[in-house]
């Protein structure tokens, strides 16, 4: 399945803040998962296989490195059976890259998806993803709906992050 996104990532200075914002405004609420998101070498964009209790999915993006909401191409593959098989044949295929290991809480408003993260190594952010749906068709309604939470959320400028979880991680390895 293939789909178009307009999304942001975050740091954030309180969960609970933030949770209480998304709360008042009564999301569906699917749950905390502990996700292994274990990222290969590709030629362009991103694959990874992501390893959770309620996320299982193998996903391929393309999204460029800017900071605000960004337009992402995203192709999904539903992963439960056999991932530990999946992922020692893409680790041969492929070669391993960066794991991210992460606490996700994920919320849903509508065909908006939000993230409240704990990321292993770098810390709190949160992520609002804009999924192309048929209310939602194109980019600019994405992105309209990505600006109308950032503000609702309070997320400012200087919060935004341009970089995935794996590129900050190989950044932060890099440096030491």
């Amino acid at each position: 399945m293939a789909f178009i996104n307009v999304e942001i990532k975050a740091r954030v200075d309180s969960a609970d803040r933030l949770r209480a914002l998304l709360l008042a405004k009564n999301p569906k609420s699917v749950g905390t998962d502990h996700q292994i998101d274990t990222y290969f070498n590709v030629p362009q964009g991103r694959l990874k296989l992501r390893q959770g209790s309620i996320e299982k999915h193998l996903i391929y993006y393309e999204r460029p490195n800017i900071s605000g909401p960004k337009t992402s191409l995203v192709s999904l593959f539903k992963a439960d059976n056999h991932s530990e098989d999946l992922l020692n044949t893409l680790n041969m295929a492929l070669g391993k890259k960066v794991i991210v290991d992460k606490k996700r809480e994920i919320y849903y408003i509508g065909n908006v998806k939000f993230h409240i993260d704990q990321v292993e190594g770098l810390g709190a952010f949160m992520e609002i993803e804009a999924m192309e749906c048929s209310d939602y068709p194109d980019q600019n309604s994405l992105k309209e709906q990505c600006d109308h939470y950032m503000e609702y959320l309070e997320v400012e400028d200087d919060d935004l992050i341009h970089l995935s979880y794996s590129d900050l991680l190989i950044q932060m390895n890099e440096g030491k």
